[in-house]
């Protein structure tokens, strides 16, 4: 890719990691660690992510325990899960929290499957956006004399294949989360 296009592609590229991180904070049935990203503890009047307070492992298909450093955060462990959208209520023994995901019903994976869906939607549309960005920026240049026609012809065809390139990317991943949610 040329040197013009590179900050956009940049910003693709940035928005299929978030695509990503955010389609790894949703749950499929299976215990996954990283569905813990987003909830934050209070340690000490911070806010700190719980991954930076415990330790997080899967000791089973489909549980979680969460083994906090200080033992004084139990609680506040506890009262964040269940502040959080998980949907999942933790179980504590007084040293670690465990962490039970129940089975997926038909309408709960198909309500997370049109979700999921909309994300997609939504980032596909933020991809759409760099294009445009990137168009109006180099519209302006040709304008000013700084870009030729046939130059912005080509930035233009670059941007579109980067386009087309990162919302299949989308798709691809959507397909992916989407044979996870529906898999039993």
């Amino acid at each position: 890719m040329s040197d013009l296009t590179k900050t956009y592609e940049e910003k693709m590229k940035k928005t299929i990691e978030t695509f990503e991180i955010e389609l790894n904070t949703i749950r499929v049935g299976r215990a996954n660690p990283r569905v813990l990203d987003k909830i934050m503890v209070n340690y000490f009047g911070a806010d700190t992510p719980l991954n930076q307070v415990s330790n997080i492992s899967v000791t089973e298909a489909r549980m979680l325990v969460v083994q906090p450093w200080d033992s004084s955060l139990l609680k506040s462990i506890e009262k964040a899960i269940l502040s959080s959208d998980l949907g999942i209520n933790p179980t504590s023994d007084g040293r670690v929290i465990r962490l039970v995901f129940p089975e997926l019903t038909e309408e709960r994976r198909k309500s997370l499957l049109k979700d999921v869906k909309r994300k997609g939607e939504d980032y596909k549309v933020a991809i759409r956006n760099v294009r445009r960005d990137g168009m109006e920026h180099f519209k302006k240049q040709q304008k000013k004399s700084e870009l030729t026609e046939d130059d912005f012809n080509d930035v233009e065809e670059e941007l579109q294949k980067l386009t087309d390139r990162y919302i299949a990317e989308v798709d691809k991943r959507l397909e992916q989360k989407s044979k996870d949610i529906m898999s039993i």
